[in-house]
């Protein structure tokens, strides 16, 4: 991996000073030879919504997965400042269940699982599938699929909710309904992070990361990011901040 210059870190400073959810320090994570993440520090605010984007392979998946203890860092440190009977809760990419049970078996037998009492039909009007909750599970949409994965990972109230792609490969009026699940979210004091590649829904969100080639290039809110990278729109953020190209602004300047 080649060097970068570290980024702006006042939002993350202001981050960690307040409420954290999630504080890394020299986090790295390797698969065999190969590094995916190098030497990460970064913080994740609480009660908030939080972008991971950056380009495909770029380790959001990786960190993702680090967050919620799915894999273990090759080094540095994790801390996660959550409680309760299930700290946090996942929804990866490709969520799979058992195709002959149906929706509210589904949830009904995660919840067993966790040892929740759960109220199975609020769980499933939370995400707008109690019209479906007598559905098999195999014959459910991409989206409804995403959206039971976002129920799942629901169960036990975790303080922190991490969805990785939530909307990869859905339509508009099933991104905007997800979306909207997201944003209720933070209003029950749920912090959530989600990696997405969808930049005009990552500058709705509180705090960004932007993640290329394992490395956080730069973090901090949607305005923090912008003025980072001296651009004027989160595209151009994006490019200036994972490439380091010339980019032209949305005011039609050149940058460096």
């Amino acid at each position: 991996m080649g060097s970068r210059e570290a980024p702006n870190r006042g939002d993350n400073d202001a981050a960690t000073a307040a409420s954290a959810v999630v504080e890394a320090s020299e986090l790295s994570k390797s698969f065999g030879d190969v590094e995916v993440l190098s030497e990460l520090s970064f913080s994740i605010p609480d009660d908030a919504v939080t972008a991971i984007i950056g380009p495909n392979g770029s380790g959001k998946t990786t960190l993702a997965e680090l967050v919620t203890g799915v894999e273990s860092p090759t080094a540095g440190e994790l801390a996660l400042h959550a409680e309760g009977e299930r700290p946090v809760g996942y929804l990866p990419q490709d969520p799979r269940f058992q195709p002959s049970a149906t929706v509210r078996e589904t949830v009904a037998f995660y919840a067993a699982l966790l040892a929740s009492e759960t109220d199975v039909d609020a769980a499933l009007a939370r995400v707008g599938l109690e019209a479906a909750a007598d559905r098999r599970t195999d014959a459910l949409s991409g989206g409804m699929r995403r959206l039971l994965g976002i129920a799942v990972s629901l169960l036990g109230a975790p303080d922190l909710v991490m969805l990785d792609e939530p909307t990869s490969g859905l339509d508009p009026e099933m991104t905007r309904h997800v979306y909207d699940v997201i944003a209720g979210l933070t209003e029950r004091d749920q912090a959530v992070v989600l990696t997405t590649h969808d930049l005009s829904r990552a500058a709705d969100a509180d705090y960004i990361l932007v993640m290329s080639d394992g490395n956080i290039v730069s973090a901090g809110s949607p305005a923090a990011v912008l003025a980072d990278t001296e651009t004027e729109t989160l595209e151009d953020a994006f490019e200036t901040a994972v490439s380091g190209r010339t980019v032209t602004s949305a005011g039609g300047g050149n940058r460096e």
